[in-house]
């Protein structure tokens, strides 16, 4: 992995110069991928993968101004225009801001990472950013188990975030608008922005190409 870091206007920039089309099958995604900064290590499970962030990887835009990267290994494809994803995520907290994600991706000032990280008091916590140019760091409940199981749902440009602690029960985190550009990108991320590495389990992955009705139930 090659980054470039950037200085502009009191920023600090960091992104990968590179993407690359990789042959992986994720059963129910039938879909190619393609790697925005490459992983410390990735591993293909019988339902799922893990990804292993290295050092100082994250995906975050301050609305302080003063700290912008884009440098988190992400797995990524081209979904389809309206869908639901749900999966399972697992890893160890272990340092402070380790943690795994949904990526919804236009490009690298418009997203939306439905992330399980360990916050800055230690909890592992539910978080949704939603970065439109400047990111919205929303910090929602905090569990108790490693493993957590996400849905998200794209309903025209309406985006519902669900999570569980069973994957059958489903509480609405947060319902907004997002009007994504034509080719945009959905996946999967580790980050460990103060760690070594961060190693994310992603499994029970479903995916579905369809609009649904009602956003409280999620179908």
């Amino acid at each position: 992995m090659r980054n470039t870091w950037i200085l502009l206007a009191g920023w600090v920039i960091s992104f990968n110069l590179t993407a690359q089309s990789v042959k992986i099958n994720i059963p129910g995604i039938p879909h190619p991928f393609t790697w925005e900064n490459k992983p410390l290590k990735f591993s293909t499970t019988t339902h799922g993968f893990t990804i292993t962030a290295g050092r100082k990887t994250d995906m975050f835009q301050d609305p302080n101004m003063t700290y912008h990267t884009d440098n988190a290994p992400q797995l990524l494809f081209q979904a389809d225009s309206n869908f639901v994803l749900s999966l399972s995520i697992t890893h160890a907290f272990a340092n402070k801001w380790d943690g795994g994600a949904i990526v919804l991706k236009s490009d690298s000032l418009n997203w939306i990472k439905f992330c399980y990280e360990k916050d800055y008091r230690g909890a592992k916590r539910v978080v949704s950013v939603v970065t439109k140019g400047i990111s919205d760091d929303c910090n929602s409940m905090a569990m108790q188990a490693d493993i957590i199981y996400y849905k998200v749902a794209k309903a025209g440009k309406v985006i519902t975030l669900y999570c569980s602690e069973d994957g059958i029960t489903w509480m609405l985190v947060r319902h907004l608008y997002f009007d994504f550009k034509p080719g945009f990108k959905v996946g999967f991320l580790a980050q460990s922005p103060e760690g070594e590495k961060c190693e994310v389990k992603f499994d029970n992955i479903k995916y579905i190409a369809k609009k649904i009705v009602d956003p409280y139930a999620g179908e």
